[in-house]
């Protein structure tokens, strides 16, 4: 929060005019009023009204470069009539009037032009471009008049050293953590137009098969529809585009052309979602990267932790080949990189990307708990056992098979109990791996309750499992392992909790109940309570400073770390995390290792700043109330395999939308466009 010299910001009307600025009243809004470390913002003007920073503001000239943002969008867009011609008259009569030569009935016009353009226009960046124009045109009356009237030009009207920079976004664009242009894809999917949709999509987001099918979709809670109906399933639509590039092999759709190579060359440590996202972006600037995985096989975690139910191993490989396919990529796989390999890399490469992920589990922290039980059985290696085998034919190794008592070469859990500790996606991910192993009973212990697990997954994600007859125990916790003199898992001592709320309005806080406690007589333990990094491929030399989380600690913007030239990206910069913010953070850090390979500064784009003040300014209003459009269409819901179909079978549980379903939920889409724009 930040005090201005004036705001008419939403319902905010803020006018410090002729009061010292030490008078100046807060704005309850977090205004970038400090455009980055080195300059400082004027104003900021947008879709809701505008703001000044600064009392030596030219309002006038202000709102022509905004009107003239959206003349060049709407020209382009051309959808509407009173989007593309208001758009040229919002121009010029602004221009006009800014550069000394309107008159009076240029106003009038403008606010006649504005009313049509908000009642009329198709999308919502026609009817919200004029919204802070009329407020100049109110507020700063006394301006306007002074120029009509004495035939003068604004004060600023032709300073070069003014910036005007302009971000166009929309409430689902500003939720997802790589800022795909999702209205683009939902159009192209509308207009029949798959490629279009696709390489829209891979503009910032190139997994679309991936994130197509197992993303959180955190755009849908902040989706505009919501405010009238139900949110545009906009997860699912992503993966038409990519379905239809494959399905009709086609050749690689990339959003632009490659850039020759500019005979720089980066290390990546990972290829999970953060490593493919950073190579692909990185050699699409022309920068060679060489790709070193641990695994014997591409994707990390995805590839072999997410399930071939909710993710195919083939439409996954189509991502990966389109990274590979790109001169200059080059992958390692069976590569365990050490801290002497890594000493070679910072000689021999430009820079290193570390995206080596978070691949050990943690424990659940209860009594007698120890790695040798015969039975426990920690979620990121049973997930390795069962998916290496399902995707690739890799039998379970030897060791484990000993370990766990499995007579075959893959998972079966016939006759046998299983228990899974955890409340995320890896805890469900195990838990329907154990059904389709077969497992006779399949437990989850959750210490908090449904709704807190929904959130952490997904409502399908968590309805699908009990539907598969997964058994969830919430407010519960293990206490102690139960083993025989073999040491092997028995059972477990199970506590139970109650949700005590705080009497000073903070977060509830669980307490157990005394007595309450019970055993559950198990075969396997799996915790899947959350994952660590292992860093110790960092020479401890290096010094690079960690989070209190063990993780590697950037600014979160630039991703570079304490070590100059290392970067970091993925759930090993921030912790377990998804897979659309693994991306979005690779993307950002290929973007910045792009222009740090030939300078050596570490900088941002004007496109990557606007996004990171836009996000904390909130871009959705989950209290607006939606005028203009037809409400009650009911959301597209896809076909899914019935539940005695999936529950012996690996099949896509998924089978995503047809044609005709497709076309009726893109058409939900409001295109809920904003153009957002700072004067520095």
């Amino acid at each position: 929060m930040s005090k201005v010299y004036f705001s008419c910001w939403k319902d905010e009307l803020i006018d410090n005019r002729g009061k010292p600025k030490e008078e100046w009243q807060e704005s309850a809004y977090n205004f970038p009023e400090h455009y980055n470390v080195d300059r400082t913002s004027k104003a900021f003007i947008g879709w809701a009204g505008f703001a000044l920073f600064d009392e030596d503001v030219d309002v006038v000239k202000l709102g022509t470069e905004y009107a003239a943002q959206y003349q060049i969008y709407s020209e382009a867009c051309g959808r509407c009539a009173p989007g593309r011609w208001g758009g040229r008259i919002l121009y010029d009569l602004f221009d006009k009037i800014a550069r000394g030569e309107g008159e009076q009935s240029d106003v009038e016009h403008l606010k006649e032009v504005s009313r049509t353009m908000m009642e009329t226009s198709k999308c919502e960046i026609g009817r919200t471009v004029p919204k802070p124009l009329l407020d100049i045109l109110t507020y700063f009356k006394d301006e306007i008049d002074d120029l009509i009237k004495n035939k003068k030009p604004s004060k600023y009207y032709d300073d070069p050293s003014i910036s005007y920079i302009a971000k166009v976004t929309a409430p689902c664009m500003d939720a997802c953590p790589s800022h795909v242009d999702i209205p683009a894809y939902i159009e192209g999917v509308r207009d029949l137009r798959y490629d279009d949709s696709l390489v829209a999509t891979r503009k910032t987001m190139p997994l679309a098969h991936t994130c197509g099918r197992v993303c959180p979709h955190p755009c849908e809670d902040e989706c505009r529809r919501a405010n009238l109906d139900e949110p545009i399933s906009i997860m699912e639509l992503k993966r038409v585009g990519a379905d239809f590039e494959d399905e009709h092999s086609l050749f690689w759709l990339h959003p632009s052309k490659q850039k020759p190579l500019n005979g720089k060359k980066v290390a990546i440590v990972g290829a999970g979602p953060a490593g493919l996202t950073g190579a692909y972006y990185l050699a699409m600037e022309g920068v060679a990267c060489d790709v070193y995985e641990e695994l014997p096989v591409l994707g990390g975690e995805v590839a072999v932790g997410v399930p071939e139910y909710r993710m195919p191993i083939k439409k996954y490989n189509k991502d990966i080949e389109l990274v590979g396919s790109l001169e200059g990529v080059r992958f390692i796989t069976g590569k365990k990189v050490t801290a002497e390999d890594m000493r070679r890399f910072e000689k021999e490469y430009d820079a290193i990307l570390v995206a080596s992920g978070t691949r050990i589990s943690k424990k659940v922290r209860a009594k007698n708990e120890r790695e040798e039980i015969k039975g426990y059985w920690p979620a990121i290696n049973f997930l390795d056992c069962v998916n290496l085998y399902v995707k690739y034919g890799i039998p379970v190794p030897e060791e484990v098979r000993k370990k766990q008592k499995l007579d075959k070469e893959y998972v079966d859990l016939t006759g046998k109990t299983l228990v899974c500790v955890g409340g995320g996606f890896t805890s469900m991910d195990v838990v329907r791996c154990a059904v389709r192993a077969n497992a006779d009973k399949v437990i989850m212990l959750y210490r908090r309750d449904e709704a807190t697990i929904i959130r952490n997954t997904t409502y399908e994600e968590y309805h699908e499992a009990v539907e598969e007859g997964v058994e969830f125990i919430f407010y519960s916790a293990v206490e102690e392992i139960i083993t025989d003199e073999e040491d092997n898992l028995k059972a477990l001592k199970v506590n139970r909790f109650e949700l005590i709320p705080d009497p000073n309005g903070g977060r509830p806080q669980l307490k157990k109940i005394e007595g309450a406690d019970f055993i559950i007589e198990c075969d396997y333990l799996v915790p899947a309570v959350s994952q660590s990094a292992d860093l110790s491929h960092l020479p401890e030399e290096w010094e690079i400073e960690l989070t209190s989380w063990g993780t590697i600690k950037t600014d979160g913007k630039t991703y570079m770390s304490s070590r100059p030239g290392v970067f970091a990206a993925g759930d090993c910069e921030y912790g377990p995390m998804t897979i659309v913010n693994a991306v979005g953070q690779a993307k950002r850090a290929a973007s910045v290792m792009s222009r740090y390979v030939l300078t050596k500064e570490v900088s941002l784009t004007d496109e990557e700043i606007m996004e990171d003040h836009l996000r904390a300014l909130k871009v959705y209003d989950k209290k607006e109330k939606i005028r203009g459009w037809l409400p009650g269409l009911p959301r597209q819901v896809s076909e899914k395999l019935t539940v005695e179909e999936r529950k012996h079978t690996n099949k896509e549980v998924n089978l995503g939308f047809t044609q005709e379903q497709a076309i009726a939920e893109a058409e939900r889409c409001m295109r809920c466009y904003y153009i957002a724009m700072v004067a520095v």
